[in-house]
């Protein structure tokens, strides 16, 4: 039995108990300090973004670390985390390779990637961090993949982000049950990743039937390796088949976002450690990634608006229920009460409808 104020009590350190060395010895509730932490971590994150494919092989992380760099273009802080527990390859993408993350009182440190087109830098995390290096295979139950997907989210310390980019492993498993649980209630949306073949269409799709069934809202779907521009003649052709993916889409009311190419600088980015969309953000492959930042942007701004809006409703409400607006509202000549009324009503209006209006290219939310 635990204390009966324990409940109250929490260590406050940002990390959770299995990373402790005090872990054996500490009598504190230490599901109670583990959920706070996540809790905690969540409150600062205002959009998260899950790229998810099912199938793998089809670039799913190249999307997610050209879609996070994009949003970091734009004025956006973001971050990246790395939930492809067998794979974990952003490390790689962000030119982390090799590198190990630190703990502190606030918990374990993500790497951070600039580039001159970024405001703020990407925060990077991912298990890669705290593997001994590159080449060691990851063999684990469930159990652990259930902890790790913890961990990730409440001990890496994001600080406040604008948008969280989630990297998934194929599958439709553990780990997406597992960060679905985590995440609910909050304001999370999903990414599809596929190639034209039918078989990863497939595979895409009953990835999109799981976020239907979940609640988990679909923002659209990426085309990869849709086709190769010749660098001799500079025409366009198709290495795989292509299996009509906007029919397949729109039987599941899903917008095809991007049309990705199958580039050799895209390629060669992410080997480098260098995303093509922060490395060349003006380069033809870069611009196909426009489509679907462009829309994982006006989510973003659009539950701003909202919030906003929200906020004004409530400001104006409290103040034309003071008692001293009342009573000023009083001393007025009775046929200017009506005019004030609808004048100050107007004002709410107007004020909620600029929240709602379109930013300006390249403005914040």
């Amino acid at each position: 039995m635990f204390p009966d104020n324990e409940v109250s009590v929490d260590c406050g350190l940002g990390y959770a108990c299995q990373f402790c060395a005090q872990e054996d010895t500490c009598g504190l509730n230490k599901p109670h300090h583990n959920k706070v932490l996540i809790e905690n971590r969540l409150a600062e994150i205002d959009q998260i973004i899950v790229v998810l494919a099912n199938k793998g092989g089809v670039g799913k992380s190249t999307i997610a670390a050209n879609l996070a760099s994009g949003l970091a273009n734009r004025g956006f802080r973001v971050g990246m985390a790395d939930a492809d527990i067998h794979g974990p390859n952003q490390s790689r993408f962000f030119g982390f390779a090799g590198a190990h993350t630190r703990l502190t009182d606030t918990g374990l440190l993500p790497h951070r990637f600039s580039a001159p087109s970024m405001e703020y830098p990407v925060a990077v995390g991912s298990l890669a961090f705290l593997m001994k290096d590159d080449t060691t295979p990851i063999v684990w139950r469930d159990a652990y993949k259930h902890d790790f997907i913890h961990h990730l989210v409440g001990s890496f310390h994001w600080g406040s982000l604008d948008y969280l980019v989630i990297d998934m492993p194929p599958g439709t498993g553990n780990e997406l049950i597992t960060l679905c649980d985590l995440l609910e209630g909050c304001n999370v949306s999903s990414v599809l990743v596929t190639t034209p073949q039918a078989v990863a269409q497939m595979d895409s799709l009953k990835a999109a039937r799981f976020c239907r069934e979940r609640g988990l809202p679909i923002i659209g779907a990426v085309e990869n390796m849709a086709g190769i521009i010749c660098p001799h003649c500079e025409g366009e052709f198709h290495i795989f088949p292509n299996e009509a993916l906007d029919d397949a889409l729109k039987a599941f009311q899903i917008d095809r976002l991007a049309s990705v190419p199958l580039a050799p600088e895209l390629a060669l980015g992410s080997d480098e450690g260098k995303p093509i969309v922060a490395l060349s953000p003006e380069s033809p492959v870069a611009e196909a990634f426009d489509p679907l930042i462009d829309a994982c942007a006006a989510l973003g701004r659009e539950q701003f608006s909202e919030a906003v809006a929200h906020t004004l409703e409530e400001v104006f409400a409290e103040n034309l229920a003071d008692a001293d607006m009342q009573a000023a509202l009083r001393q007025a000549p009775p046929d200017m009460q009506g005019e004030l009324n609808d004048l100050l009503n107007g004002e709410a209006a107007r004020l909620r409808d600029a929240a709602f209006a379109p930013a300006r290219p390249g403005e914040r939310s």
